[in-house]
């Protein structure tokens, strides 16, 4: 089972109350619901959800279950309607609604055969155009990055599309700075791809990884060696953006709806420009390149 939930989603969605609320002593029907999170916790890890989906997943049945009151399997439609109605009178989004209607989808249907979700239907999204950044703003952001791990960090998602996850997790030794080109391990669904690096990004990334004191697998560290997190890149952008005086609301995900039209990516039997992937009013014929045949075709 593949993790199916976009990191916009999930990046964006408020946390459920049982998240923001402690508990002290467990009563049994706590238990119940600790022991019931538990095991969900399991199955998602091993059906290779992100753990920032299993965090949010959890988090949802842990709130309906205590929502309901009763054991799963006496769940009833008017439990999950009431559950997501109060959701909705607490001030969520679709978006959020949605992201639970996923979680207790996957909870009932999935994990334990129940059908008491089959005819609740899944919130409509807004549909809102995606936060993008001028030449000129993208320009000022990265030039608003400090020098050195952050301005390269922030060039490297701009220019390859990456997400924030895969930037954090991406390791120096997936770099191949001579040939220019990099491997994304496990991206979102599982799956490898290759990315296309700039002849001057890799000069000034490969200066700046033989420049680390502290020597780290990681691609982009901390000072001790250890693994940056998604909130440290989002930090960095935001401060980026306030120094370049960006009043637009930044984040990372933002540079991927600016990568640059002409960007190359590999994709599975060849490579196709990045306007043809990522932008809505791309060219309807899209040139692919036949590694067999070593000439550029129509991509199918």
């Amino acid at each position: 089972m593949q993790d199916n939930q976009s990191p916009a989603a999930i990046e964006h969605a408020a946390a459920p109350a049982s998240a923001q609320s402690s508990q002290t002593t467990a009563s049994p029907a706590q238990a119940s619901v600790a022991g019931w999170t538990a095991k969900f916790r399991q199955e998602l890890l091993i059906a290779g959800y992100s753990p920032r989906t299993i965090k949010m997943y959890t988090l949802y049945l842990e709130d309906f279950l205590q929502h309901a009151k009763k054991e799963p399997k006496d769940v009833s439609r008017d439990d999950i309607v009431g559950f997501m109605a109060s959701m909705k009178e607490r001030g969520n989004s679709n978006a959020t609604l949605g992201l639970a209607h996923a979680a207790l989808k996957y909870f009932l249907k999935e994990y334990l055969k129940l059908t008491a979700i089959d005819d609740v239907k899944v919130p409509k999204k807004a549909k809102t155009l995606p936060t993008v950044l001028t030449k000129d703003e993208m320009r000022d952001l990265l030039h608003g990055a400090k020098p050195g791990r952050n301005r390269l960090l922030l060039q490297f998602i701009y220019s390859t599309g990456v997400r924030v996850s895969e930037c954090v997790n991406m390791k120096a030794e997936d770099i191949n700075f001579k040939e220019k080109i990099g491997k994304v391990k496990s991206g979102k669904g599982a799956k490898d791809r290759i990315i296309i690096l700039s002849k001057n990004w890799c000069a000034m990334g490969k200066k700046y990884v033989e420049r680390k004191k502290v020597k780290s697998p990681f691609l982009f560290s901390k000072k001790n060696g250890k693994k940056i997190t998604a909130d440290t890149v989002q930090r960095i952008v935001r401060k980026a953006a306030k120094r370049a005086g960006i009043t637009k609301e930044v984040t990372p995900h933002v540079l991927r709806h600016c990568i640059e039209a002409k960007t190359r990516v590999f994709v599975q039997g060849g490579i196709l420009p990045a306007s043809t992937i990522y932008s809505a009013s791309a060219p309807m014929q899209a040139y692919s390149f036949d590694w067999a045949a070593n000439e550029t075709i129509l991509a199918p």
